[in-house]
């Protein structure tokens, strides 16, 4: 008998979620950057093990929200939660359970739908502080099971992955077999030139930057031609992007044309601009474009 299920994969940002999902898809499906908030909509990652297709939720980390656009990526995180079978709590198991973790917890531990515990990064962690670690989660909330992981070393993701495929309810699958996430080709483009953005500015760039498709062409020799704008808000920050005689929006052009190239399999032409808009954050047609409602 086929399984299909949803699993609604959420955290406090930076616990690893986009690194777990990719591990559990076996390729790459999220952007992944150690900057904290780097997903900022719910993204679909398909695992498939045995008869089983599950249907991984990457949501944007869940925080007390200051900004409208905050409120959105927070509000996208608990509409998964909503929608899933299962949900998976992450956490980085060297952090432990911070004031966030704590809050997300005791939030969780009211909601009807069964719930894992995934203590995430165990490879930094003595084993003792991760048995404690434990014993005070499951004095917050019910998780039906407890799984201690390294998403990024791979370290118990089989396991893992095993009884995501057991627990998702039975039933036909939602996508082909080959399809390994439901993103757009024009906001995987997207998603990968704003991770090469902060790969290459990381602490120059402060958070409010954003990537706006201005046009998407397909050409009739296979290829695709793609018109990116980067949002920024100030003009110093519009020099940061661009580099000495723009030499570092060639290179992080150069990087995101690539990997597009990779992940689409098919020649790309990848045009770069920079945009200062200090308000584009209440840009509605923006949050529509990649992925999220409008929250007052």
């Amino acid at each position: 008998m086929s399984r299909c299920g949803f699993v609604a994969v959420v955290g406090a940002p930076n616990a690893g979620k986009s690194t777990l999902v990719n591990a559990l898809v076996g390729q790459k499906v999220a952007i992944v950057t150690p900057k904290a908030q780097t997903t900022r909509t719910r993204l679909m990652g398909i695992a498939i093990a045995g008869e089983a297709q599950i249907l991984l939720l990457d949501t944007p980390g869940i925080f007390e929200p200051r900004r409208r656009l905050d409120r959105a990526m927070v509000a996208a995180a608990w509409g998964s939660a909503q929608d899933a079978d299962l949900i998976a709590l992450v956490v980085d198991a060297g952090a432990g359970i911070t004031r966030g973790v704590g809050a997300l917890t005791d939030r969780l531990a009211e909601r009807p739908e069964p719930k894992l515990l995934i203590l995430n990064k165990v490879d930094l962690v003595a084993k003792e502080k991760l048995l404690v670690l434990a014993t005070q989660f499951e004095e917050r909330a019910k998780f039906e099971r407890i799984f201690m992981i390294s998403a990024s070393t791979g370290d118990g993701v089989a396991d893992l992955k095993a009884a995501l495929a057991a627990r998702v309810p039975e039933g036909p699958w939602h996508f082909p077999e080959d399809e390994v996430s439901d993103a757009s080709d024009r906001l995987t483009a997207a998603e990968i030139t704003r991770e090469q953005l902060y790969h290459q500015l990381h602490a120059e760039l402060p958070y409010a930057s954003a990537i706006e498709t201005e046009k998407y062409e397909e050409r009739k020799d296979g290829s695709v031609a793609i018109h990116q704008q980067i949002l920024v808000a100030r003009d110093s920050q519009k020099a940061i992007v661009l580099g000495k005689s723009g030499a570092r929006i060639r290179a992080i052009g150069e990087a995101a044309r690539k990997e597009i190239a990779t992940a689409l399999g098919r020649k790309v032409h990848l045009f770069l601009h920079v945009k200062v808009n200090p308000k584009w954050e209440e840009d509605r047609g923006l949050y529509r474009e990649i992925g999220l409602d409008w929250v007052e």
